[in-house]
């Protein structure tokens, strides 16, 4: 049997879709490189140093590596790959920071030439106190600094300094919610609490957690609050996830109500455990001007930080996370791919990657659903096709993405669907009003009043409504357990992370049939094509295959007494 992978000399490989081995060489590899391209019969991946170091963080040996790419491999490895990999693999943890009794900082290394060579780099110095013997005395204060020059020049650093444990704040996770329903962690959200913690010794206490939409990193979020007991400073993406983060707390454990904060641009209130928006964070009253609420990292002593949704950690935010290193800091996410290739910041100032599940292995266990996605490519008009090809690369995306055959689509996709619970997501408004008006379906964007919001949300929980349309609002950490279909009618230039948090939305698990479809509507031969082609990576990183019909072929599956209705 021929063997599905190519292992080049450049670091890059490809896999054979359309092979047996296909799914086993695909989820090894998955944990030591990046996807890159992922059309029909040939995926790209790619080995990089900051792949093989989260390999490596979450105890992966070069061995290991070695021997799945031989096994997988239709030629012979090269040998310059796998020297790179015995390379990579052991620099992680080859240097450490560690703190000395009297309090001071040193980086630390059995290999000497990483000593030598680290203390005379130009980019390292300026964190540097000074030399004692085979040791590198570090300013005190620039803890975060010093780890993010040194991944920059190849040596990720293990920090085994030490935290402040903060004030003290015991509770307890309920065994029955609030709702009357049993409550008790899944295996694989007490292993990862257990992966971050590692029993409170310094290798653990900061990290990322990686866990698909609808696993319940909430969950996860507070069992490693429970575990370490202290006051914690949890931040998320908007006002609502504050809400959803506050009646999980609620329901799940003991915390008193009086003893939750909710620090946003509605409230501003220092609790125990305080909730705030990465956008109250990043305020500042004018264009270069100082950060109004940055004092809320010292507001209270903490002795945990968690960061919801990391890789959409805003860029200010990290500068304050590298002057808080002495905090324990727990990130859960989705996906490690940020647009603005800071993987190496989240690595560096939140910390390795701790835990990783795969979706396939979840939806295999039914604790999400199983997601089948289906691309629709959508027509344009003479008219529209002429405007197009004399516009802009930006004007380009808009025309593609509102391209009003794309209402067609919709209407095919909700005879065929009629019974079920369909999302509409789409980016742009004008767009979004359009396809409410024109089938009747309440609409939530930015602008919707958050009681509206949530009393739409409640109605589609509780299937009073069995359709809503919603804008980029409903991204980020909307819980809709029910939801089954969702057709994506526009969306940012080409985000993987969009598509994650998108994907997420119908993936919670059903009380009944347990699957889901994800619908994209892309017009033919256009940008948005192209675009879409890289959001189809995340979901190939996942395991999941797309399935792609023309608007006409589409059709041909909706039963024909649907159509006429």
């Amino acid at each position: 049997m021929t063997k599905p992978l190519t292992v080049q000399s450049d670091k890059t490989m490809l896999l054979e879709v359309d092979n047996p081995e296909f799914e086993a060489c695909r989820d090894l590899i998955a944990k030591f490189a990046e996807l890159e391209k992922s059309p029909e019969y040939m995926h790209t991946y790619r080995i990089s140093p900051l792949s093989l170091w989260n390999a490596a963080s979450i105890k992966m040996t070069a061995e290991e590596i070695i021997e799945g790419l031989t096994k997988f491999a239709r030629y012979s490895v090269p040998k310059n790959v796998m020297n790179e990999v015995r390379e990579q693999i052991s620099r992680y943890g080859k240097v450490k920071l560690v703190k000395e009794e009297s309090g001071e900082l040193y980086i630390i290394s059995n290999e000497k030439g990483f000593i030598t060579e680290i203390a005379n780099n130009r980019a390292v110095q300026p964190f540097v106190d000074g030399m004692e013997g085979d040791k590198i005395r570090i300013k005190k204060e620039y803890r975060g600094h010093i780890k993010q020059a040194l991944i920059k020049i190849g040596f990720p650093v293990e920090d085994l300094a030490g935290y402040d444990e903060g004030n003290k704040y015991p509770f307890n996770l309920r065994p029955t919610t609030i709702g009357g329903i049993k409550f008790g962690m899944r295996d694989y959200q007490r292993a990862s609490v257990e992966a971050f913690h590692a029993g409170g010794r310094n290798e653990g206490g900061s990290g990322v957690v990686v866990l698909p939409c609808g696993a319940g990193k909430t969950i996860v979020g507070m069992g490693v609050m429970q575990i370490v007991g202290a006051e914690t400073l949890i931040l998320v993406t908007n006002t609502l996830s504050i809400r959803q983060w506050r009646n999980e707390i609620l329901d799940k454990t003991d915390i008193p109500e009086s003893d939750i904060g909710e620090y946003s641009g509605e409230m501003k209130e220092i609790k125990p455990i305080t909730i705030a928006t990465y956008n109250i964070l990043t305020h500042r009253k004018k264009k270069g001007g100082d950060f109004t609420h940055f004092h809320i990292f010292s507001a209270n002593n903490w002795g945990l930080i968690v960061y919801d949704e990391v890789h959409l950690l805003p860029a200010p935010v990290f500068r304050m996370t590298s002057e808080l290193q002495a905090k324990r800091r727990l990130g859960l996410t989705a996906t490690l791919v940020r647009e603005d290739g800071l993987e190496e910041d989240v690595f560096s100032l939140i910390g390795p990657k701790k835990y990783d599940v795969p979706w396939k292995e979840l939806e295999a266990k039914s604790w999400i659903a199983e997601a089948n996605c289906v691309e629709i490519r959508v027509p344009m008009e003479d008219d529209l096709r002429m405007k197009y090809s004399v516009a802009d690369d930006r004007e380009k995306f808009r025309l593609a993405s509102e391209n009003p055959e794309k209402l067609r689509a919709i209407s095919y996709i909700l005879k065929k669907h009629s019974t079920n619970n369909v999302l509409v997501i789409g980016q742009y408004i004008n767009q979004l009003e359009e396809i409410s008006q024109t089938f009747k379906i309440p609409l939530i964007t930015g602008k919707t009043p958050l009681p509206e919001r949530q009393e739409l949300y409640q109605a589609f929980r509780t299937g009073q409504i069995k359709q809503l349309v919603v804008s980029k609002v409903a991204n980020f950490s909307i819980d809709l357990p029910d939801a089954n279909i969702a057709i994506q009618v526009s969306g940012t230039f080409g985000s993987r992370q969009e598509e994650a948090q998108r994907l997420g939305r119908i993936l919670r698990p059903k009380s009944q049939d347990n699957t889901a479809i994800f619908y994209s509507l892309i017009s033919r031969d256009t940008n948005e094509e192209r675009f879409g082609q890289n959001r189809q990576l995340f979901l190939t990183e996942q395991g999941y295959e797309y399935e792609i019909y023309t608007l006409d072929q589409f059709k041909e599956t909706v039963p024909e007494e649907l159509l006429t209705k």
